[in-house]
């Protein structure tokens, strides 16, 4: 039976929809690429960055688990670093969350259109690509206001048919693999395995993004863990075998198919079929991933406007579908400006640093609340006790280390500007409540 949560949104969402949107938010166009350029640091012994970082995740999805099934209102990582450290650190992680949301919208939206260009040589035309954003973004908007249902059961079957064709390169290439291939004659230095899983690392992220509709979970003490472990875990097995047949199938000229190394294998144990498909796969991916989007990052938008740090009129619920009307309508208007301005390019450079900054925070107020509540939990609790996010506190910090300077500098920025807004909201909030009084 659906219940209704006391933010005016129905708790619909299992956990296959969860874990849906979790495997359907990291798996974008990054896996069709990835393989030849982590074969370019790391040879035949690649899959290491892919254990590696894949076990990292693993760390830091069990710390989104933990606090995920205990906080359980709208918005996700916001949520969770809002209830551990206040209002400031809330705001400032629930800005930079839609905002990366956003800026990596805009850029899977430009890749997914550059790819179908390859077959429809029209869409290089700013007006025809403009009104195929418009169409694109406008389908999401109708379908998600229509019900967090409809939007989950979309998800759910572009999930499905995203993976089809991965699955059927990973079947074909298990026969077209030779074991000489996979054979590894030296281990890689740290330094080359450090490089490499920096790189691979942000091609796992994105997952976090399907817990911005807690408020929207069934039973999100059982939900949240088994969703989103099981939809990490079966990105991370996805990467595994894809690398592991890419190299098993082309060998050592992986590392010149750095344009579209799938294709390549793909067109060798498929034939020119092959190519074909995982070209229509890479461009579907990437319009599921967009899907899953429009339905995940409206709730952090209406979250804040719930705490007044947007205009209120983001936080109204459609009285017939009990959505967050207002907040996907803006979310999806500003993913459609984003991407045809094509502006978001000089901005995207924060969106790394920025995402690794809301992963610590949500690790380290895992942390907090732990330590907080004295061995009482409602809901999922990490064994081995604060042992797994000091781990994975350490992993994001290291991460951060290896940014370049730039994206540092630029997360600085970012973070200084977001500090004067949120001073300049509070500010004439109790100025105009002191005005009331009198």
């Amino acid at each position: 039976m659906t219940s209704t949560n006391n933010e005016g949104l129905r708790r619909e969402i299992g956990i296959l929809g969860l874990a849906a949107n979790t495997l359907n938010r990291t798996i974008g166009a990054g896996i069709f690429v990835l393989p030849a350029f982590v074969a370019s640091f790391l040879g035949e012994t690649s899959i290491l960055a892919y254990l590696f970082c894949g076990f990292l995740m693993m760390l830091i999805m069990l710390c989104f688990s933990e606090i995920g099934s205990k906080i359980t209102v709208t918005g996700g990582a916001y949520a969770y670093i809002h209830a551990a450290f206040g209002p400031f650190a809330g705001f400032l992680a629930n800005t930079m969350f839609w905002f990366v949301g956003i800026l990596a919208d805009a850029a899977i939206a430009n890749a997914m259109v550059d790819t179908l260009s390859i077959y429809l040589p029209i869409l290089a035309e700013l007006p025809v690509r403009a009104l195929f954003f418009f169409i694109v973004f406008g389908l999401f908007t109708y379908i998600n206001i229509r019900g967090v249902k409809h939007g989950d059961n979309v998800v759910k079957i572009n999930t499905l048919i995203k993976i089809i064709p991965l699955v059927i390169l990973i079947i074909a290439g298990f026969f077209g693999t030779s074991i000489e291939n996979l054979k590894w004659h030296a281990l890689p230095t740290i330094s080359k395995l450090g490089e490499a899983s920096l790189l691979l690392f942000f091609a796992f992220a994105g997952g976090e993004a399907s817990l911005n509709v807690s408020g929207e979970l069934k039973n999100p003490q059982k939900v949240v863990p088994l969703g989103i472990l099981s939809g990490m875990g079966a990105v991370v097995l996805f990467y595994i075998l894809i690398q592991t047949v890419s190299q098993g199938v082309l060998g050592a000229d992986l590392i010149n198919q750095s344009e579209a190394p799938l294709a390549a294998v793909a067109n060798k144990v498929i034939r020119p079929f092959g190519s074909t498909l995982m070209i229509a796969g890479a461009a579907f991916s990437m319009f599921a991933a967009l899907s899953g989007s429009v339905l995940s990052y409206p709730r952090v938008i209406f979250a804040g406007a719930n705490k007044g740090w947007m205009p209120q009129i983001m936080a109204k619920v459609h009285p017939k579908f009990a959505t967050p009307y207002v907040a996907i309508i803006t979310y999806a208007t500003l993913d459609f400006i984003f991407s045809i301005s094509g502006g978001f390019k000089d901005l995207a450079i924060i969106a790394s640093a920025s995402l690794l900054t809301v992963y610590l925070g949500v690790v380290l107020a895992t942390i907090k609340l732990r330590l907080d509540e004295n061995g009482k939990t409602d809901g999922f609790r990490i064994p081995g006790g604060i042992t797994i996010p000091i781990l994975a506190a350490m992993a994001i910090v290291w991460f951060l280390s290896n940014l370049a300077i730039k994206e540092v500098s630029s997360l600085a920025i970012f973070l200084v500007a977001l500090s004067v807004i949120y001073f300049l909201i509070t500010f004439f909030e109790k100025k105009k409540n002191k005005e009331s009084k009198i």
